[in-house]
Formats: C-alpha cells, sequence, structure tokens
C-alpha cells in the first residue's frame, strides 16, 4: 500500500508539473500578443495620472500600471481570459483595465474581423458602447447574484457582435480580480462536494410531473410586463413603442430542460428521439430543450441569416453559451404525456468545446428587442433559473488531496487557446448551408452572365435583346446583389486578402460571407477572360445605380458633360494613384488604410443605404450628381477598387471584343458613343477601362448604325449588281447581306462582311 501511494503521489507530481508547463507557456504566448497591444493604447485613459506599465507577470497574462511607485491597477486582454470569437469566426480583442478594487478603467478594441463593423456600423459606435462599461464594478457583480446584466444601448445591426464584447469583458474581467484576488475577492482552496448525473435512473413520467418537480422551468412574460422591463431601463424612447393593451396577453410563455438527464430526455422527447440524442451527444456533452408559445419568437430570424441564434444565451459560473444554426434541430412536439401544444420547439446541443455542468444550475437568458426605427433598436433581458432536481443526481466521493498541491486559480490562458479558434470551418459551413438559397440564386446570376459573355455574337446581334437584359441584370445587381444582399464588393477585401498573406492566410475568414465570396471568385475567373470590365460593368451595386440614374437622366433630357479625351487620359490614373496610396497604407496601418477607404461611397450608399453621418451621404450623392451629367464618373476617375482589378486584368488570355481596321481611321462611331471613353480615337479598346457593356460589339454587326458596315455593304451590293446585272440586286435580300445581323439578323450561314475583321 505505501508503494501505491507513493506511485499515486509522484502521477500527482508529474501531472502538476505537466500542467505548469502548459500554463507558463500559454501566459508566455498571451504575454506577447498583450505586450504588442499595450503599444497601441495610452494609459492614462485607463488610468489618469499613470506613468509607466511595468512587465507583464509570469503567472498572468497582464500588466500591472503605476504612478511613480504606487500601483494603480492592471491592464489585460479579454481573449486571453473569456471566450471572445464574433460574428466572424475570429476573437475581438479588447484591452482593459483594472482598478486594484476590482472596477473596470476603460477599454478599447484594439483588433477585429468583424464584417458588419469592417463594412457596415462605424467603429465609433463599438467605441461608445465599450467606454459605457468605465466605472463597472466587476467584484460587486461576481458577489452578487445578479445573471442578466444589459447595457443601456445595444448597437442596432450589431447584435450578435455587442453580445460577445459585453460577454468577454464582464467574465475576462471576473477571472482576473478572482485570480489577482481584487475588490475582496478570493479563491477557495477547499473542495467542494461535486455531484454527477445519475444516468442509472431512467424512467418515462407525465408533463405534470416534469413541470412539479423542477424538472422542467417555465418563463411566463405578459405584455405588461415587457412594458414595465423597458420603462425601467431608463430608456425614454421606450414609453413611445409600448405594447397596445391588453396587458396580460402573453408575451412568450418559455419552457426549459436539460434533456441530456435520462428521465427528462426520454419524457420529453420520446423513446427514438433520446436515442437519436445520444448517439450524437460526446461524452460530458448536454442538450436543452427549449419550447415556447406567444407573439414573440425565442429563435427570430438572425439565425437565417447568419447561423446565430442572437435571442438567447445559457449561462453558468463565468461561462456562456451561445447556440448556431449547427447546435439546433426543430422538434415538431414534446412526447411526454399531458404537454400542451407549442409554437416552436427546438432541441439545442451545448458545443463540445464549452462545459455546461448538467448537476449544477444554469440562468437561461432571453433578449428582447423593441423598435424605434428603421435601423434603431432597444433591447431588454428576461431569464429563468434551472437548477437539476436534486433526484437524479449522486454524489461524487470526496478525492483526497494530492500531498503538495495547492488550490492556485486557473489563468484561463488554456482555456483561451482552446477557445481561440475552434469550429470556424463549421462555422463557415453552417453559414453557407443556411443561405442556400442566396447562393443558388446569386450562382444562377453568374451562369447567366456568364453565357452571355461566351456567346455574346449571337446576343449582340440582337440589340434590343441585349438591351433589355443589361437593364435587368443592372437592377438585380441594385436591388438584389446590393441593397437585399448587401454583396458589395470593397478595397478593402483586396487590402484584406494581401496583408494577410504576411500574417498567416486563413481561408475561414474569408469563407464566412459566401456571397462575397462567390463573387470575388467569379472576378478572379471572369479577369482572366474579360478584365475588370465583368464585375465592374455588370456586378458592382453603385456602379450599376449610376449607369441606370443617367439613364433615367437622358430619358428626362439632361445635358450629357463630354470630357475632351486629351483630359480623360490624365484624370483617369488618379484611381491607380489613390490605389496604390491605400496599398502602401495598408502594411503599415491597416486601420488608417480603412478609414481613407472612405473615398470609396459603397459603405454609405448600398450597405447602409444612406443611413449615416450626413458628411457620407452628402459625398456619396454629390458622386451620384456628376454621375447624372458625367456617365459612371466615379467609376472613370476615382474608385480604388476599379484600379486593383484592371492591373491583374491586363494578363488575360483572350481579346474578345472585336473590332475593324478602320476603327478610328476615319470612323470614330464607337470611341463617340462609348459611355466610359475606354475606345482611343485610333480606335483601339483599353482593356483597363473597359466595363464590358458591350455596345461596340453592337454597333460592330449593325447594318444600319456601323459605318464600317454599312460601306461593305454597299461595296458588297454594287459587286453583286455588277455579277447579276439585275436592279433587284441592289436590295438587301440576298443571304450574305442577310448575315450581317442587326436587329433582327440570324446567324446561320458565312458572314463576308465581318470575315475580315480584327480583334482589339
Amino acid at each position: 500500500m505505501p508503494g501505491d501511494r507513493r506511485t499515486e503521489w509522484g502521477r500527482g507530481a508529474l501531472a502538476l508539473l505537466v500542467g505548469a508547463v502548459l500554463i507558463l507557456g500559454s501566459v508566455s504566448a498571451h504575454a506577447e500578443r498583450l505586450s504588442a497591444y499595450l503599444d497601441k493604447i495610452s494609459i492614462t485613459d485607463f488610468f489618469p495620472g499613470a506613468d509607466h506599465v511595468g512587465a507583464i507577470r509570469t503567472d498572468f497574462p497582464v500588466a500591472p500600471v503605476f504612478q511613480g511607485e504606487r500601483q494603480l491597477g492592471y491592464l489585460f486582454l479579454n481573449s486571453d481570459w473569456a471566450n471572445s470569437i464574433g460574428y466572424s469566426g475570429k476573437p475581438i480583442d479588447i484591452v482593459l483595465g483594472i482598478t486594484d478594487d476590482g472596477v473596470l478603467a476603460g477599454g478599447r478594441m484594439v483588433a477585429h474581423k468583424e464584417p458588419i463593423i469592417l463594412v457596415g456600423i462605424p467603429e465609433s459606435k463599438i467605441t461608445h458602447y465599450i467606454d459605457g462599461y468605465k466605472g463597472f464594478d466587476v467584484a460587486g457583480y461576481a458577489k452578487s447574484d445578479t445573471q442578466d446584466v444589459l447595457p443601456s444601448d445595444i448597437v442596432s445591426g450589431a447584435t450578435v457582435t455587442i453580445m460577445v464584447i459585453d460577454d468577454s469583458m464582464r467574465r475576462s474581467a471576473i477571472k482576473v480580480a478572482r485570480a489577482l484576488q481584487l475588490g475582496g475577492l478570493r479563491v477557495s482552496g477547499a473542495i467542494a462536494d461535486q455531484y454527477v448525473v445519475d444516468t442509472a435512473k431512467s424512467s418515462i413520467v407525465d408533463w405534470q410531473t416534469l413541470v412539479g418537480d423542477g424538472s422542467v422551468r417555465r418563463l411566463d412574460v405578459t405584455r405588461d410586463d415587457i412594458n414595465q422591463a423597458f420603462s425601467g431601463n431608463g430608456d425614454p424612447r421606450a414609453a413611445s413603442k409600448v405594447l397596445p393593451p391588453p396587458g396580460d396577453t402573453t408575451f412568450i410563455d418559455l419552457y426549459a430542460a436539460l434533456v441530456s438527464i435520462p428521465t427528462i430526455g426520454r419524457s420529453l422527447l420520446g423513446d427514438a428521439e433520446y436515442a437519436n440524442l445520444q448517439k450524437m451527444l460526446q461524452p460530458d456533452q448536454q442538450a436543452i430543450l427549449i419550447a415556447a408559445n406567444g407573439e414573440y419568437s425565442f429563435k427570430g430570424s438572425g439565425y437565417v441569416r447568419g447561423g446565430v441564434f442572437d435571442r438567447i444565451q445559457v449561462t453558468q459560473g463565468d461561462s456562456s453559451i451561445r447556440f448556431r444554426d449547427r447546435h439546433h434541430k426543430r422538434l415538431g412536439d414534446i412526447a411526454a404525456a399531458g404537454a400542451p401544444r407549442f409554437s416552436e420547439v427546438s432541441l439545442f446541443v451545448v458545443p463540445r468545446d464549452i462545459k455546461l455542468d448538467p448537476a449544477a444550475p444554469w440562468h437561461f437568458q432571453l433578449l428582447v428587442q423593441r423598435r424605434l426605427g428603421a435601423l434603431d433598436k432597444i433591447f431588454t433581458t428576461v431569464g429563468l433559473d434551472y437548477t437539476p432536481p436534486v433526484k437524479y443526481l449522486r454524489k461524487l466521493p470526496t478525492p483526497e488531496p494530492v500531498p503538495g498541491a495547492s488550490a492556485a486559480p486557473a489563468t484561463g490562458g488554456n482555456a483561451a487557446m482552446a477557445d481561440d479558434d475552434s469550429g470556424r470551418d463549421a462555422l463557415w459551413m453552417r453559414v453557407w448551408k443556411s443561405r442556400m438559397v442566396d447562393i443558388a440564386v446569386l450562382a444562377t446570376a453568374m451562369l447567366l452572365l456568364t453565357g452571355l459573355f461566351f456567346f455574346q455574337d449571337w446576343f449582340v446581334r440582337r440589340r434590343k435583346l441585349t438591351e433589355r437584359i443589361r437593364i435587368g441584370f443592372l437592377l438585380f445587381t441594385v436591388v438584389w446583389i446590393g441593397y437585399y444582399a448587401h454583396a458589395q464588393l470593397s478595397v478593402v477585401n483586396v487590402l484584406t486578402v494581401a496583408t494577410s498573406f504576411g500574417s498567416g492566410f486563413d481561408w475561414g475568414y474569408f469563407l464566412m460571407d459566401p456571397l462575397i465570396f462567390i463573387l470575388w471568385f467569379a472576378v478572379a475567373a471572369a479577369m482572366i477572360f474579360w478584365g475588370r470590365g465583368a464585375y465592374c460593368g455588370w456586378l458592382c451595386p453603385f456602379g450599376a445605380l449610376q449607369e441606370l440614374l443617367n439613364k433615367l437622366a437622358k430619358a428626362v433630357r439632361i445635358p450629357q458633360l463630354t470630357i475632351p479625351f486629351a483630359v480623360h487620359q490624365r484624370l483617369w490614373p488618379l484611381k491607380y494613384i489613390g490605389f496604390l496610396v491605400l496599398f502602401g497604407v495598408a502594411f503599415h496601418d491597416f486601420d488608417q488604410a480603412e478609414r481613407i477607404a472612405e473615398i470609396e461611397p459603397f459603405k454609405t450608399a448600398i450597405i447602409l443605404g444612406f443611413v449615416r453621418e450626413w458628411p457620407f451621404v452628402l459625398y456619396a450623392f454629390v458622386l451620384l450628381g456628376i454621375g447624372l451629367f458625367v456617365e459612371r464618373f466615379f467609376c472613370r476617375y476615382l474608385c480604388p477598387l476599379g484600379a486593383a482589378l484592371a492591373i491583374p486584368g491586363r494578363m488575360r488570355i483572350n481579346d474578345w471584343l472585336k473590332r475593324y481596321r478602320d476603327c478610328g481611321s476615319p470612323c470614330q462611331r464607337c470611341s463617340v458613343e462609348c459611355m466610359v471613353q475606354a475606345i482611343h480615337p485610333d480606335g483601339h479598346i483599353d482593356p483597363n477601362e473597359c466595363l464590358y457593356c458591350l455596345h461596340c460589339q453592337e454597333l460592330y454587326y449593325d447594318a444600319h448604325d456601323c459605318p464600317v458596315v454599312i460601306k461593305k455593304l454597299a461595296r458588297l451590293d454594287r459587286r453583286l449588281a455588277l455579277q447579276t446585272k439585275s436592279p433587284s440586286s441592289l436590295t438587301h435580300k440576298n443571304p450574305a447581306v442577310e448575315n450581317v445581323g442587326g436587329a433582327g439578323g440570324t446567324e446561320t450561314g458565312s458572314d463576308p462582311v465581318h470575315g475580315h475583321g480584327t480583334q482589339y
């Protein structure tokens, strides 16, 4: 026995040694990240009067802050201590300050990949939101029984991102306060009684029994309850949007249960569904059933667009659990005898990388939103506490303490590393599955456009058909790609790809938005054949909006300004200069490059639909206004994305646009009618400027508008007349002439007129 005991002690000591090495390695890695971010902040923004930051501690990734010899508090990175994975699947990094009293001294977001902030919500709103946490009593909150803490103003349109920021800031601050014993918090070294689910207890009971013994917990909320909750949040705007009477109408009647407990699971799911659940669950993985009636949905519609259930959250201790569509299964009804019918019944599986203790209490939180306007909302929360019935648990024997072991606080380092990017690939696949309809629509549009380009000779001979197709596709681009799908490409995407190669390229991030990814793939493929024109001329929502507005301007006879070609040649390089400036700045300071990229009005005009600060709206309207007089003004002279696409576009493998030897000398018809002046006076087409509208190809085959074709036809008629010596031969009724095409030509037979054309 003594030998066995020594062996156990030896194993325990080895485990402690390995654990210490892993923790120290983790702390070292996180210390490097924290050190890099400390250079981006001013410590006086957190601690007024502070004059220096001490060395990062070797036991925890925190940096002490001093005023002379007096310590004021600590700086730390939220993602080192808590899960901060956002909508993008990447962590949102925030440097936080905490005083020795356990009070937050401020915070600053130093890195993120959130798409809604990059191309939608102004970062200033997120900064303002984080600033609202200054003065938050972390120690007091940790000592209290409060579960639902929701700041006063969630940023509308970024619910998921804000909830991640909110949760990671609070939970990381609590872990730091406990680890450093700030504000009177202590880490208990005593070993508490531990319980586990007794899997031997498995039976089937009815609904009343489940509700009566607490196996199923209820949250019953009326309209009056919600009105009172909003009136108590201090926002006077809530009073103008109260729910109408009667106040006793059910807002939501919700039930929750932990169905990974055998008796509860078998009773609510039925034996067959419970058996399926057991096959799906990994060891120590749990599942929760949620069912509800009422006028408010606990699921909402956000998960359909982005795969995230942003209205619900489960918390246990310092951990929080959010669910995505891959964790969800919709059920038809509840199997327990006597159970009511529910309009929504869902089964949620806790993610594998997050542990929910089935024998410990947990809290369910429901986010309730109230719309104030088209884009403005306010929020409040309601919730229920769940404690598993003791009769389904069994107590574990108290383990003997390992000699020499101490109750050292967990750093959170290992957990942070485990959380860092786990499941990202699964996330992008879930997003793609949730947007299959949108993907199918866009893919169909891409196939139609590809067919148009490959068979352009057939289409351009039918000018009315081609014109209708073009107008219809431009409308689709503006309405569906732009305002519905928000799939507007940006030069920021190009800069992100370019800079990511230097810091570790990762496909996971670029796959997170399927429509953007498909468009970029299509652009890359199209540049091999047709250059930048496939995107800029057909698929860019802002470009399409400019062209459609210009067509309306021409219809109401707004005069069009013609830029002299010499001036035009000196203006179009401006967009290349702009792109090169952005490209250089991005490698030095990507945040600054993003701000300069506001030269693109895409975010204002397309993504945010002109709902933005007035200088941005004015800038977008000025560009569109100029475009009424100068067609595609922004595309011609200012667009950095167009410049970025034009540079590799020169490497296309084929020239599809046909020209005559007489084009430009003497004929100037195409150069005059080209909407972006991509055709030089000498007749050749500049592929860097061409938007591939195909108008020059319509003229190329038109027997009535193209002077070269008209001249060739006249010469052909004279030759045929001399051969036949028949006056009737002067009419265009021979097969050779009919094959010219024109507005109603055909493609059959030979084409002696166009057989001598050239391509640019």
